[in-house]
């Protein structure tokens, strides 16, 4: 022990550099981790089971914009309209789609009186046709609560619509849910795309549960008629081509008027994601419009992805130097310091995923975690070049 003491004490100046850098990021991760990334499924366990009786849940109409998609239409409405409410309907809105589209929704609506379409003409304009689109829906909409999906999207549970409207009941005016991607097996980097889609998910909702909610994905999510009314519509979001989930919610929410649903009968599961490239789109898309948030300090992000990569260049810093001076205490720290950010983060990680449908992740947590914020920074150089019509 007082052999130990006296090496530390004979520590250069190196030497203390590298263990307070090291011990600052570890303490950062530290916090965000067990302050924030863990929210999702401790706001779960802490929340209780509430029944609301049928007659004060509020009715509910569902909002799809589809484009090309009878195939999807076909496949996931009948999760949709099977739903266990006991007020609601489903308007799907054709945009221009040259495929089966309009004859699934009319074989469809003659078994189900609750589904309508609409459309919008072929010739319309594509810069801003997904609002277009949604503004229609919203417009041929009875109802006041609003609940968004995709047509490539499928409610888990018949209890999907229920999960969303008890929210309402309790006052909120928008209301944040999470998509599991339901990924193929042969598709080119499967273990990061869902890795990057949990993260994400992560970090919309835990920011949300703290009230600082940011964005939301139209792939599950719900806000008022009167919200959208009372907020001009998709005006303040017109010049961009992208944005009509993210980007809105940004525009739109706050601490008070916005709740999350995390339960697994809440989410909706997405087949979209066919191979690598379809998942480059998508997530360039999401990476472009991140860039004109409000209301939301991206540093808070940036500081943990630099405190991670401040804590793993300590770390070699560390092994390194402790192993060329045989300074074996250094070594020491650094390992054990290394090994409890693995273990927490392993943990904390893992229970989000088990709670959003997801795989379980092991050693190659190391790795798509370093991977993660350099590949983002790939794709928003992709995006940005892709959109350059954003000026």
């Amino acid at each position: 022990m007082n052999f130990s003491l006296s090496l530390m004490f004979n520590f250069s100046i190196t030497d203390w550099v590298i263990i307070a850098a090291l011990l600052l990021f570890f303490i950062i991760q530290f916090l965000f981790y067990f302050f924030l990334y863990k929210k999702p499924y401790s706001y779960l366990l802490k929340k209780e089971d509430v029944v609301v009786p049928d007659d004060d849940l509020p009715p509910v109409s569902v909002i799809i914009a589809s484009k090309n998609e009878s195939e999807n239409l076909a496949k996931h409405l009948p999760a949709i309209l099977n739903q266990d409410y006991p007020d609601f309907e489903v308007i799907v809105v054709n945009m221009g789609s040259t495929d089966e589209t309009d004859m699934v929704l009319k074989r469809l609506e003659q078994t189900y009186d609750n589904l309508y379409h609409t459309y919008i003409p072929q010739e319309a304009e594509e810069w801003n046709e997904k609002k277009l689109a949604l503004t229609l829906g919203i417009k041929a909409a009875k109802n006041n609560v609003l609940l968004f999906t995709e047509p490539y999207c499928k409610p888990i549970s018949d209890q999907w619509i229920k999960e969303f409207a008890k929210e309402f009941v309790n006052g909120k005016e928008i209301v944040l849910g999470f998509c599991i991607f339901n990924i193929p097996k042969n598709v080119f980097m499967r273990r990061f795309i869902l890795y990057d889609n949990l993260m994400q998910g992560i970090k919309y909702l835990s920011m949300a549960i703290v009230r600082r909610p940011f964005m939301g994905t139209g792939m599950n999510m719900a806000y008022t008629r009167d919200l959208f009314f009372k907020q001009k519509g998709f005006s303040s979001i017109l010049n961009f081509e992208d944005g009509e989930d993210d980007l809105y919610v940004n525009k739109i929410a706050n601490g008070k008027n916005t709740g999350v649903v995390i339960s697994p009968e809440s989410m909706t599961r997405s087949d979209v994601v066919t191979s690598f490239s379809v998942w480059r789109a998508l997530k360039s898309k999401y990476l472009h419009t991140k860039q004109f948030y409000q209301n939301f300090h991206p540093s808070i992000f940036g500081l943990e992805t630099l405190s991670k990569y401040g804590f793993y260049l300590s770390f070699i810093c560390a092994v390194g130097w402790g192993i060329f001076n045989a300074n074996y205490i250094l070594l020491a720290i650094a390992i054990v310091l290394f090994v409890i950010r693995y273990c927490f983060q392993l943990i904390i990680i893992n229970r989000n995923s088990n709670l959003f449908g997801g795989d379980k992740f092991y050693a190659d947590l190391i790795f798509l975690d370093i991977f993660q914020a350099i590949n983002n920074f790939r794709f928003k150089k992709y995006a940005n070049k892709k959109r350059n019509k954003f000026r």
